[in-house]
């Protein structure tokens, strides 16, 4: 009968393929553990056994959880948080950790992603800097909030390195086969968003809250065509991509919450939404598999609108940029 590797070799088994080429694990692990090259090297053989306070030390470096080290099936998940405002996190950490995850999953041979999106999946926003500005802007002003947003005006010019940190992400996301879950209300929470600003008189020239909803269309088209020709693509590049690549399916009731499910390598990992944009992060088996469970159940119970579905999906779009220009209206009817 097949015995199942020692938990030491998975344990290092999983900390290389999470590390940077660039990074000696050798080196990383004597200097995190105080102990010799030759001692680490000993470590990573499985001729000397990890003591408990190493593996603590180990875990908590790398970040890795011990449940999902011994494969533990309970009902206790343990998650990592990315929450903006904690520990001197801000926006600039927050997408700099984005970044880094999503080329993980870029780089790794086998790949797959899932997003359960009650609002407009982050990447998109960086297809139009318009888009991205304003939602730098918003969340420092209203989630965090920034006390050097206090009394900043609202322009529609993005930090650039913000924006090239953003793009440099979107061009990993458009390389990566996902399947999106759209409803009605994806773009209710920007829509919200954009009228509190201009009533609260954010906006620096008032035109540009409908030169925000004019990008906000542009926005819309850009992800129709998507999934029109059933691959991601980014805008002033090419049109071309892996045929079906990209599927997106629209589900009238059921989208609550922004939840991604990742799977690379054969390790799933869940992105679970809180606060708008903080993420709580798992790899814990048993809970993976009931968000990839519950995701598939959703998708079977939505209506794809990708590929050949060309009524279906402009019957869809067509209700999302009508909301876009009710909007529009409504604020030129308050000015």
């Amino acid at each position: 009968m097949n015995q199942s590797p020692p938990v030491q070799e998975i344990l290092f088994q999983t900390i290389r393929n999470s590390l940077a080429p660039n990074i000696s694990f050798v080196h990383d692990l004597s200097e995190l553990l105080g102990i010799s090259y030759d001692s680490a090297y000993r470590r990573i053989r499985g001729e000397k056994e990890l003591s408990l306070e190493e593996l603590k030390s180990i875990c908590f470096h790398y970040n890795i959880s011990v449940d999902t080290l011994f494969s533990l099936r309970s009902n206790h998940v343990t998650f990592t948080s990315l929450a903006i405002g904690e520990n001197g996190f801000n926006v600039d950490d927050w997408l700099h950790s984005l970044e880094t995850a999503i080329r993980k999953i870029c780089d790794s041979r086998q790949h797959e992603i899932i997003y359960a999106a009650k609002d407009i999946p982050v990447f998109y926003f960086f297809e139009f800097p318009e888009i991205a500005a304003f939602k730098f802007y918003f969340w420092n002003k209203a989630l965090i909030p920034n006390s050097s947003y206090e009394n900043a005006r609202l322009t529609l010019d993005p930090p650039a390195n913000l924006l090239e940190t953003g793009r440099r992400m979107l061009a990993c996301y458009t390389k990566i086969p996902t399947t999106e879950i759209w409803s009605e209300e994806t773009i209710s929470s920007i829509l919200r968003q954009i009228e509190y600003c201009f009533v609260s008189g954010f906006f620096m020239h008032k035109e540009d809250v409908f030169r925000l909803c004019v990008v906000l269309e542009s926005l819309l088209h850009h992800v129709q065509e998507q999934a029109e020709r059933g691959f991601q693509f980014m805008t002033g590049f090419p049109t071309e991509g892996v045929e079906n690549s990209f599927k997106l399916f629209n589900n009238e009731v059921l989208v609550t919450d922004n939840t991604i499910l990742v799977e690379t390598d054969g390790r799933k990992t869940v992105y679970s939404t809180y606060n708008v944009i903080n993420q709580l992060i798992t790899t814990n088996p048993v809970f993976c598999d009931t968000i990839e469970k519950s995701l598939r159940n959703l998708m079977q119970k939505s209506t794809l609108i990708s590929g050949t579905s060309a009524k279906e999906r402009c019957r869809f779009f067509n209700i999302l940029h009508e909301k876009v220009r009710i909007l529009g209206d409504k604020i030129d009817r308050m000015t």
